[in-house]
């Protein structure tokens, strides 16, 4: 089981809104409705009333209820009293990143800064965006790194937590390009046999990106393969075995030497900002000098 489940579940028994719910998780209704049936199918027993409006819970969903809250409370507080314990050594900046974010641009920013500032102690730590999103209205980390797009944006307080946009990294459609070239892959072309698409999972921010980005354009690919992390589906491509969208900061230098190629126009990219969030008031002085040295 999943232990964002409980907190789907916690959220949808207070807003009785599929709606509200997801749009409080930051991730689709659709994505949200597949989470809560599969906390339903983990149970056994159906959770939710759909029939009714607003949602109402089952009797077993009732009895649930409480059970996933004192769960969920006792983990938040756990981990909140962990972290407490080790925010008392203020020498490290600590952020919250996407794992692609940390691995092709936060840690190069992290060496260089590093080379200037030699006593510079920092603390990285990767995850979904949701997670990461939690860890910073928890004050558990001093400023969190993700990408930012218009119309696909992480739900944070933006009267608290301030915004700084770094660089442009976008969204590009990429496969390795001997098989590209030998089959002719391009998402213009709708003749031909669909192309093997290595896809996020929907619930993903960037999987959420790419149906955005499609839009309600006919896609003639074949979905042969799903995951969450970037790395991940970049090997599967870099292997031959389909395309994939990629952030250029990932696969900048296989692109620069020909070994992956673009399947589709410009129309098939999309703009993506990496961002950076913080609470300004709140940093101690070392984190407040790399957020504006960023």
């Amino acid at each position: 089981m999943d232990l964002n489940w409980l907190s789907d579940f916690e959220c949808l028994a207070r807003t009785r809104n599929f709606t509200r719910a997801s749009q409080e998780r930051n991730i689709t209704q659709s994505a949200f409705s597949r989470r809560i049936k599969a906390l339903e199918s983990w149970v056994g027993l159906p959770l939710v009333n759909r029939d009714t409006y607003p949602v109402q819970l089952t009797e077993a969903g009732k009895h649930f209820l409480p059970v996933a809250a004192e769960t969920v409370g006792h983990l938040a507080e756990t981990r909140r009293v962990m972290r407490e314990a080790d925010r008392g050594d203020r020498r490290f900046v600590r952020f919250s990143s996407l794992h692609t974010i940390s691995s092709n641009y936060l840690a190069g920013r992290i060496e260089n800064m590093q080379v200037t500032n030699p006593e510079l102690r920092t603390r990285v730590l990767s995850d979904s965006l949701s997670a990461c999103c939690d860890m910073l209205e928890a004050g558990a980390v001093d400023i969190l790194l993700c990408y930012y797009h218009p119309r696909v944006a992480p739900q944070i307080d933006a009267g608290v937590f301030e915004r700084k946009d770094l660089m442009r990294d976008p969204l590009l459609p990429m496969a390795a390009a001997a098989p590209a070239r030998q089959q002719g892959w391009s998402l213009n072309r709708q003749d031909g046999p669909p192309l093997p698409y290595l896809a996020y999972e929907p619930s993903s921010f960037l999987g959420m990106v790419v149906e955005d980005t499609v839009g309600r354009r006919r896609l003639k690919t074949e979905v042969i393969y799903v995951d969450g992390l970037v790395e991940t589906i970049k090997r599967r491509v870099m292997k031959g075995g389909g395309f994939a969208w990629l952030p250029e900061t990932s696969v900048a230098a296989e692109l620069a030497e020909g070994r992956l190629v673009r399947v589709g126009d410009e129309g098939w990219s999309t703009g993506l900002t990496i961002s950076a969030l913080g609470d300004t008031e709140a940093m101690a002085p070392t984190a407040r000098s790399i957020w504006d040295s960023l």
